[in-house]
């Protein structure tokens, strides 16, 4: 039987087959999704043949647009992508100028 080594150390992040952390969870969770989808459409009554196209396309898909995210986005790059869409394109001060250099003076009570 073969033996897959999911951790590489101390410290390192999940990896399985290249896959590294959020991508083996889009991953695995893709898959049972696909797998769900495929058994609704078997119970329903869809062609079993239509079914199997279907699951296999999907699937497919979903490996192959994993893995292409992993090698171009690397580990962290998802999130990183994601932080700056959440970013403001442009920041609006509406305060003179002047007010800008000037030093709020504290007041002493």
């Amino acid at each position: 039987m073969a033996e897959y080594s999911i951790n590489k150390g101390i410290g390192k992040p999940a990896e399985f087959k290249g896959l590294k952390s959020q991508y083996l969870f889009i991953f695995a969770g893709g898959l049972l999704a696909v797998f769900v989808v495929f058994v609704i459409m078997y119970m329903i009554g869809i062609d079993q043949m239509i079914c199997i196209g279907f699951g296999v396309v999907t699937a497919g898909t979903l490996v192959w647009g994993t893995f292409y995210l992993n090698d171009k986005y690397g580990e962290h790059g998802l999130m990183k992508m994601q932080a700056t869409a959440n970013h403001p394109k442009y920041i609006i001060n509406r305060l003179r100028i002047q007010r800008l250099f000037t030093r709020i003076k504290k007041k002493n009570k």
